[in-house]
């Protein structure tokens, strides 16, 4: 059985989850954005040991902690490269220099790539325009989303590597997955792929 833990962290309540098989005593961290230490306090007493952290993109909300919790438990990175690549400049510094870090393995991942990591199987879906390698993974019934799709709302497009019409596209992706699906988004509450049909202005054609 899917189980999925979840802290908001950060001044920009960033949306971390760790997602494991409740049969299955090691797990993935989906956007550990902030506060490590918060992060593998939460999996020490769940009982876990942690397998590998997931990027939905490269800003510095979603990834602040990756060097921290890769130090301390040796677990593999994966994210998509045209993230890894973007190095800090004054005008483009949401993305965190995780390039420069020394990791025992870095994966890069794109759209239809399968990660077996915690017991369960993700299915990399590619939704640029929020950022240039926006990702969503696809678990069972749920949809992490990262900033591509929000309730009720969508991901920012003047950040660096942001795109509007990309990011349309995505979202229209989004729209024609077949069946429902419970989003987790980066940021907010969880809601259903069929709410977001009906009542999201950005996911309604």
């Amino acid at each position: 059985m899917l189980k999925i833990h979840h802290l908001a962290l950060g001044d920009y309540q960033t949306n971390t989850y760790i997602v494991h098989d409740s049969a299955c005593k090691r797990c993935v961290i989906i956007d550990p954005g902030y506060r490590p230490l918060v992060i593998l306090d939460a999996v020490a007493k769940l009982g876990l040991t942690v397998e590998a952290i997931l990027l939905t993109h490269g800003h510095f909300d979603h990834v602040g902690a990756v060097e921290a919790i890769v130090d301390a438990t040796g677990c593999a990175l994966w994210m998509a490269e045209s993230d890894w690549t973007q190095f800090p400049t004054p005008e483009n510094d949401f993305f965190y220099p995780i390039h420069d870090c020394d990791f025992t393995e870095v994966q890069f991942c794109e759209e239809g790539d399968i990660i077996h990591a915690g017991g369960l199987t993700f299915t990399v879906m590619g939704t640029p325009g929020h950022t240039w390698g926006s990702l969503c993974y696809i678990c069972q019934d749920v949809l992490f989303s990262g900033d591509t799709l929000f309730a009720g709302g969508c991901g920012r497009t003047d950040l660096p590597g942001g795109d509007r019409d990309t990011l349309r596209i995505s979202l229209e992706r989004l729209a024609e997955l077949e069946g429902n699906f419970t989003v987790c988004p980066g940021h907010g509450p969880t809601t259903t792929l069929n709410n977001e049909r009906m009542e999201n202005p950005y996911l309604r054609k």
